[in-house]
């Protein structure tokens, strides 16, 4: 994760505001969190700035965001930040930002779901409205593609989780992906899909859903990505409730190939707590334990299937 060489404070925010859009520069303003590739400040009560800090793709998902995300099918059941200005690159801080609207709420993985079946009937309606077909201009992008392109990662994150013991059960975990990876192609239209769906961009409240946030991964393509949040967001047994709920049902290929991505998710997640307990930069402690639970109920699960 490269750092931006800037540093990133309040008042430097608050000059940003200044510059371009003075209307806003005088809100009260505090960090709000930083994340995967962006920190977020909340400005006043309805808004957040959201400035790249990390990764060298994030100017252009912030770019992708602001352009596409008012496309999504609206309304949607579930709050999401909306785009309301886009800050230029300039001398004072060389990357793009973005004022959106806040969305509140705890995200789940420092706030886990307990309400499994409201919570899979709520992402089960969000998924539901959100997978349209894209219109042909959509983006594209490596989570809406076929899942054996995750192959050569999946290999070496399994085998390099297994060395450091924390995948309990290597072998069970191989069969849920090579189950997963010789399903059937996705052939149906490219549907929207936020494609990042892990317990860091969703939030909760009261034990259940409200809310999503961080669309960097916004894509067109399969749905069998989004569809594999079931296992890392919903507590046991949450899974089968949501794709009972999911319209239209998934088909068995579908699932299989959810499956995979789940196992995807949950390896890097595995990998990013690690980091966090090691200390190592870009570690993040609360995705180790959403990760490995989301092993145990793929693992479990495929241990019960015919």
């Amino acid at each position: 994760m490269p750092r931006t060489a800037i540093e990133i404070t309040e008042d430097l925010v608050r000059q940003l505001l200044r510059d371009q859009y003075p209307d806003l520069a005088e809100l009260p303003l505090r960090l709000g969190a930083r994340g995967w590739s962006n920190q977020m400040w909340r400005l006043g009560e309805d808004l957040a700035v959201r400035l790249p800090w990390a990764t060298e793709d994030a100017s252009t998902l912030l770019r992708k965001e602001h352009a596409w995300l008012p496309a999504l099918p609206s309304p949607l059941p579930l709050p999401i930040p909306a785009p309301r200005r886009l800050g230029e690159p300039s001398e004072r801080f060389p990357h793009p930002w973005l004022v959106t609207t806040w969305v509140p709420g705890t995200p789940a993985d420092h706030a886990p779901v307990t309400r499994a079946a409201a919570a899979a009937g709520t992402l089960a309606a969000f998924l539901t409205a959100l997978h349209r077909p894209a219109p042909a201009t959509a983006p594209t992008g490596a989570r809406g593609e076929p899942l054996a392109a995750q192959a050569e990662h999946v290999t070496q994150g399994l085998a390099s989780a297994a060395a450091m013991g924390l995948v309990p059960d290597p072998d069970a975990v191989r069969a849920v992906w090579e189950d997963a990876v010789s399903a059937p192609d996705w052939t149906g239209p490219a549907l929207w899909i936020h494609g990042d769906l892990h317990p860091a961009n969703v939030l909760t409240a009261d034990g259940t859903l409200c809310g999503v946030v961080d669309f960097g991964e916004l894509c067109a393509g399969d749905p069998a990505s989004d569809l594999a949040a079931a296992w890392s967001l919903l507590p046991d047994g949450g899974a089968e409730l949501f794709h009972r709920a999911y319209r239209p049902a998934p088909d068995r290929a579908t699932l299989r190939r959810a499956r995979g991505w789940a196992v995807v998710r949950a390896l890097g997640g595995i990998h990013i707590g690690e980091a966090g307990r090691l200390g190592r930069p870009g570690g993040k402690t609360t995705w180790g334990p959403p990760a490995r639970a989301a092993l145990r109920r793929l693992t479990a699960d495929a241990r019960t299937r015919p």
